[in-house]
């Protein structure tokens, strides 16, 4: 007997609202956090984790270092890549680093995944409950141990599609200049 078992998982972008909710809290809760892991309180790093915390667009440390550079200065560049470093070593933040690119920071530590635009390189956050319960009581797989998992969905954000008259007067524009043209396909080689 076979036996298939199904399930539709929900997938669902968090919204702005709950996203500025949470970081709220999260930043509320940082300075008694930090003293209780013996990290100092100083003014840059609750620049930086508020930077942080109020972007939802996963920021690179030189993103933040403009931001903050508003509020203090004399802040360096350098600064805020230990401190986002340290951030992420107690926890208090994480690094979400794509595929050759620079690694981008996640303030938000609630089980969730990424869908990433491939051609604007926008990440955002969304949840999937269901997906949390595929690895649920599971310790190891094969010959690793399992820590965790992250989704990352590739696809294009909406300022980044095409639209459908665009990309149709494009085809008819092209057949009409040449009707002997043949859609290419071309392949790229991925390193």
């Amino acid at each position: 007997m076979i036996i298939i078992i199904t399930w539709v998982m929900v997938l669902q972008l968090v919204s702005e609202g709950r996203r500025a909710g949470y970081a709220a809290r999260r930043l509320e809760e940082f300075a008694a956090r930090c003293r209780r892991g013996g990290l100092a309180v100083t003014p840059q790093r609750l620049a930086i984790i508020q930077a942080l915390l109020e972007s939802g667009e996963h920021p690179r440390a030189d993103a933040i270092y403009a931001e903050v550079r508003l509020l203090h200065p004399h802040i360096s560049l350098a600064t805020v890549h230990r401190t986002l470093e340290t951030l992420c070593e107690v926890g208090e933040a994480r690094k979400v680093t794509m595929l050759h690119d620079s690694a981008r920071y996640d303030g938000n530590l609630t089980p969730h995944h990424h869908v990433v635009c491939v051609k604007c390189r926008r990440i955002r956050d969304i949840e999937i409950p269901e997906l949390e319960k595929v690895l649920e009581g599971r310790s190891g797989l094969g010959e690793f141990t399992l820590l965790g998992a992250s989704l990352e969905i590739l696809a294009l954000c909406e300022q980044c599609k095409p639209s459908r008259t665009r990309a149709a007067a494009r085809r008819g524009r092209s057949s009409r200049t040449n009707p002997e043209s043949k859609p290419r396909l071309s392949l790229r080689r991925h390193q």
